[in-house]
């Protein structure tokens, strides 16, 4: 089997020189891994059922400073043994010509990624708590995680991060193709002012889009691995924590959460008892935890404007929309006008 956005026999030439541990005898297998709107994940089996994961950029439509696989490559192999569990790094390929693209390959994690509500509820009940448990725990190990000691001090920008964030999504949902992005600029604007407020962060190692979708669990809950690095960068840990709790839904929220998430099972606790285990566990202030969660709501609307362009435009490895991305657009209203109800409240 294999895919045209990762064709077999291309790969398998170039396992054989870069991984030769890896038994090629005969092509691999290729098989698409499903979720993701971004980056494209894929499962690679060798000649001996072997499984690995490798991540490729979309194969059109990539917005500027989005998608670069080096720099995923560099966090999960800066993190590799240190308390944040990550997927093995495997090798990176940064000559486009052998793919089409750049990409890089690791571990196979095995484990339940909870991408939505249904996933949630496969879950063992009592393992629902543990897990939420489990992922804010490894949020405050990653942000105890010193960037210079594990070789990333050079990706630190002077600067407020909050700005550049700011500037850089304002930037490219301009770019998009989206045409009403009246609310979205009504948000970004007292985003900006309110930004300006803000005491000093320390800066440390930011996810991007940290929530149990881009997790693997074990059964007890335990965060097995966290995936998805494409937006990690030096900045605010608290962007984490209010993304976190801005995906973070629950049965009767009067505001949708920006995605339809595991935690609308039963079973799994409240945004308050996550946010006070990881100002516990953290020692961090969260006093002006309400911003960041407005912040969260409004990027995600800037980075739903990038994925509805890409689908529109054909871009992700063959996935479509039924609605012709009708709910996805509704999406991006919805979240940019809870940032700027919040922000104006």
């Amino acid at each position: 089997m294999s895919d045209a956005a990762v064709p077999a026999e291309a790969l398998t030439a170039w396992l054989a020189v870069a991984v030769p541990d890896i038994p090629v005898d005969g092509p691999v297998t290729v098989e698409r891994i499903s979720g993701g709107h971004s980056n494209l994940t894929y499962r690679i089996v060798d000649a001996a059922g072997g499984s690995w994961a490798l991540r490729r950029p979309p194969t059109a439509m990539v917005l500027a400073t989005a998608h670069d696989m080096s720099r995923e490559w560099r966090f999960i192999s800066a993190l590799a043994g240190t308390p944040v569990p990550v997927a093995p790094p495997v090798a990176y390929c940064s000559d486009p010509a052998v793919i089409g693209a750049e990409f890089y390959l690791m571990g196979f994690v095995d484990g339940a990624v909870l991408g939505d509500e249904a996933s949630g509820r496969l879950l063992p009940e009592p393992a629902r708590a543990a897990a939420a448990h489990s992922l804010v725990d490894v949020l405050a190990d990653l942000h105890a995680v010193d960037p210079d000691a594990v070789g990333l001090g050079d990706l630190r920008r002077s600067g407020s991060y909050l700005e550049r964030q700011l500037r850089r999504w304002h930037r490219q949902v301009h770019e998009s193709s989206v045409a009403d992005l009246d609310v979205v600029d009504a948000a970004h604007e007292r985003l900006v002012a309110r930004a300006a407020e803000l005491p000093p962060s320390d800066v440390r190692i930011a996810h991007g889009d940290y929530r149990l979708g881009n997790v693997a669990v074990g059964p007890d809950g335990a965060v097995r691995a966290v995936f998805d690095w494409e937006l990690a960068t030096l900045g605010d840990p608290l962007a984490d924590l209010g993304w976190l709790i801005a995906s973070w839904g629950r049965p009767g929220d009067r505001v949708a959460p920006m995605l339809a998430g595991p935690s609308l099972a039963d079973g799994f606790p409240e945004r308050d008892e996550l946010v006070e285990r990881y100002a516990r566990r953290s020692g961090r202030d969260v006093s002006d935890l309400a911003f960041y969660v407005a912040f969260a709501r409004w990027r995600s609307a800037c980075i739903g404007a990038g994925v509805y362009s890409r689908y529109v435009g054909g871009a992700m490895g063959g996935a479509s929309e039924a609605d012709g991305g009708a709910a996805r657009l509704a999406s991006i209203q919805v979240q940019a006008q809870a940032a700027l109800d919040a922000l104006t409240e």
